[in-house]
């Protein structure tokens, strides 16, 4: 199961489809026209049956070639899906013309049988057209097939397997005449059933043939998910890395091209980054079942059963479109204390910011009862590029830093100390080299200690950022 190739173009593919469905309408013209002479000639109903199933393939292949042309026309605003259903009507309406033969073929052979005698006269016309008529027939289904397949295109399917199925027809159709030809030499009068006989082998065959296409067409008509391609791609979603459940799946064709819909749980704590970069996954996994398919995915937001209290307060604060950090949870006597750092547009005002956040805290408590009290520092998000008035370079400023750092025996080195004055105030950013081994918890206790021991050494500092380092990336 897949979709159009991708190494076709639309062009090309839309001139080989109705190159081929051309000539079978010319194809068609030609037998059902010798058919319908030989028939009336002889008053063969076997050869008057394929005549009226060849007449009814003609207006059938006709039906493809004018569907063809217009299935293949891109989307548009009428027509959001494009217009591929038009091949799959196209044949529909071929499986009830082949019904309509069906049933005159039947009931004339009936009343042959039963109520009125039709001598045939077999000659060799009617021999040569009907072998004609089925090495035509060859040519057509082998060449209707081969684009058919090529290009997923249902109606050329439907045309294939009719001229597929009229050359076992019409060979029967050439044994009863030759039946009815050795009764007439040998003189067995029972033999002369032989072509209504014939007739209703060929009305069983069109039967047949119209039930498993009409199967298939009203499927497409009502976008019958194909056997078994549902549960693929399931099966293929849920090997994603980062999904948790498959939701949905709904898959429906227009003509050649597959649209497939899903709906996929996500851990509701991923950004929105990883969210598109999962969605991507997935369309990718469904792509590798049905190739070119239009693929929707919506993601749905799902908790693990993994997540502990900081994931679920996290998972609050993105639900409110927040960001949340510095989350301290204590136990009091059995009752969870909250402390939380949130950032919010510094262009905002106090009472604003106060509400959002108080807003913020009240969800915390009802997705988190077990929390007694929540207290949140509030943050300003920067919002404007800070311009620095000057770029300091201050030796003894250095100096005095190295030396607070030098207190703390974890630390290796500081260095790359940058002073700069912004709206009046000084900034200080610098690197600190520690062990490859340290935990990061410690790492930044060992940071907030020394921005706390920097600002104590020099008040004059507004803001300090300190940037560790493991010992193995600052070896000179």
């Amino acid at each position: 199961m897949s979709g159009t190739p991708a190494l076709y173009s639309p062009n090309a593919m839309r001139a080989e489809k109705r190159a081929v469905a051309g000539n079978s309408v010319l194809a068609a013209l030609v037998i059902t026209g010798g058919k319908i002479v030989v028939g009336v000639t002889t008053g063969s109903l076997g050869i008057l049956s394929e005549a009226a199933h060849s007449a009814l393939d003609l207006i059938a292949a006709l039906l493809t070639y004018f569907s063809v042309g217009v299935s293949d026309k891109p989307a548009d605003a009428d027509h959001q899906y494009g217009h591929g259903k038009v091949e799959n009507f196209s044949a529909f309406v071929e499986t009830a013309l082949l019904l309509i033969a069906c049933a005159w073929v039947i009931y004339e052979a009936v009343v042959r049988l039963f109520y009125r005698r039709v001598d045939v006269e077999p000659s060799i016309w009617a021999f040569v057209v009907m072998l004609v008529s089925m090495a035509v027939d060859w040519w057509r289904s082998r060449a209707l097939g081969r684009i058919a397949t090529k290009y997923e295109s249902q109606a050329l399917e439907a045309d294939a397997l009719h001229f597929s199925t009229d050359i076992w027809s019409a060979g029967v159709v050439v044994i009863g005449l030759a039946l009815i030809q050795a009764g007439r030499i040998y003189h067995l009068e029972w033999l002369r059933f032989a072509d209504p006989i014939a007739a209703l082998f060929v009305g069983g065959v069109i039967v047949s043939v119209s039930w498993r296409l009409a199967r298939r067409t009203i499927d497409a008509l009502l976008d019958a998910a194909p056997a078994g391609v549902r549960a693929q791609i399931i099966d293929a979603v849920r090997r994603v890395d980062g999904v948790l459940e498959v939701n949905r799946v709904r898959i429906r064709r227009s003509g050649n091209h597959y649209f497939a819909d899903l709906a996929v749980g996500l851990a509701r704590t991923v950004t929105f980054q990883r969210s598109e970069q999962l969605v991507e996954a997935v369309t990718a996994a469904v792509h590798g079942i049905l190739p070119n398919a239009d693929v929707t995915v919506q993601p749905l937001s799902r908790a693990q059963r993994s997540e502990n209290i900081f994931d679920r307060i996290r998972a609050v604060a993105t639900r409110h479109n927040l960001n949340v950090h510095d989350i301290s949870v204590q136990d009091l006597a059995g009752h969870l204390h909250v402390e939380q750092h949130v950032e919010l547009d510094e262009r905002m005002t106090l009472k604003s910011a106060h509400d959002q956040v108080t807003e913020l805290e009240a969800d915390m408590r009802r997705d988190l009862p077990e929390i007694a009290e929540i207290l949140t520092h509030i943050e300003s998000e920067p919002a404007t590029i800070e311009k620095p008035e000057e770029l300091i370079r201050d030796a003894a400023l250095e100096h005095q830093l190295k030396a607070v750092a030098n207190q703390f025996p974890e630390i290796l080195d500081v260095h790359d100390f940058v002073i700069t004055r912004v709206r009046g105030r000084l900034y200080v950013s610098c690197h600190c080299t520690l062990s490859d081994e340290l935990p990061l918890a410690r790492v930044h206790d060992i940071q907030t200690e020394l921005e706390i021991h920097f600002k104590q050494a020099a008040p004059e500092l507004f803001r300090v950022l300190i940037h560790p380092e493991p010992s193995t990336d600052n070896r000179r």
